[in-house]
């Protein structure tokens, strides 16, 4: 979910749902929530957790408004998409917006080509995910991760955000495309909570799937598994809850937990041990707001 989108859709449900409350009420809510952090998309493999967590992060600011959010988090996820073993990741919980230029995990770093009320269109460099020696089994060779180009677009109707992205990596990692498409819906539970439902689903190409997922005949000799070839499809499908809890103006706690599941030919690839795997993202943000920094 893209962030400044998020500020839209909730600014919304905030005054519909707090009307009868007065204006000062949402003022005090929107002041205090802003830059709330939020994990909003499934962890995969370990290593997807770093280029998705906080790409969904709830930012209860209008989407004009600079902010600087910054945390500590953790996350338990599979060491690689479909493995048998976890681990748990120390991440840090980001979510920049000064002007055009932004920086989250999901969407990496880079600039806000359009950025309107309901509509955001924005490309920058991201995180792409690899997997190391020890993860995989013996005689697998290790994948480095890298970088890719993204660029995104997500738009809101009413409670809905809806996203469309599209990463193409250009050093490490399997130098592949993803796909990935989103819907959310967040739910104002109280003035201090919200909680957002969320499914997405990812389509990668043939180079992608082939080098993450992939045995070549060399591994298959040297590890005992079938080799095995990947081809271009729907990669994954992904259910997530998130909420985030305002402690006061400028400290939040934000959760996540879901699950994602391999979908057709990825899944009978030898690396994977289970189609669907369950994930987690626990994080404390604090809003640096535009006073404190000597802003407006």
């Amino acid at each position: 979910m893209n962030a400044n989108l998020s500020c839209l859709a909730v600014d919304r449900l905030i005054q519909g749902r707090t009307r009868a409350r007065g204006k000062a009420c949402v003022s005090s809510f929107l002041k205090a929530v802003g830059g709330g952090a939020i994990a909003a998309t499934c962890l995969a493999g370990g290593h997807a957790g770093a280029q998705d967590l906080s790409g969904s992060r709830q930012s209860f600011e209008k989407p004009s408004n600079d902010r600087i959010v910054l945390g500590i988090g953790a996350a338990v996820t599979p060491v690689y998409q479909g493995a048998d073993d976890y681990r748990v990741l120390p991440l840090p919980a980001i979510d920049i917006v000064e002007g055009p230029i932004y920086a989250n995990f999901r969407n990496g770093v880079g600039l806000n080509f359009v950025s309107r009320p309901g509509f955001t269109i924005g490309s920058g460099v991201t995180f792409m995910p690899g997997y190391r020696r020890r993860d995989v089994p013996e005689g697998v060779g290790r994948l480095t991760s890298g970088a890719g180009a993204r660029v995104f677009a997500a738009v809101s109707s009413g409670r809905v955000i809806a996203t469309l992205g599209a990463t193409q990596g250009f050093v490490g990692s399997t130098r592949g495309f993803i796909a990935d498409a989103s819907l959310s819906y967040p739910v104002i539970a109280s003035r201090k909570l919200i909680v957002t439902p969320s499914i997405a689903t990812s389509f990668a190409d043939r180079r992608h799937n082939d080098r993450y997922f992939g045995i070549s005949a060399a591994e298959a000799q040297a590890s005992g598994l079938t080799a095995w070839r990947g081809k271009a499809g729907f990669k994954d499908a992904s259910t997530l809850l998130t909420a985030i809890y305002r402690l006061d103006d400028r400290i939040s706690i934000s959760g996540s937990v879901g699950a994602t599941r391999l979908l057709g030919r990825t899944a009978s690839s030898p690396l994977v041990k289970h189609r669907t795997l369950p994930s987690g993202f626990l994080s404390v943000t604090y809003r640096l707001s535009p006073k404190a920094r000597g802003g407006r």
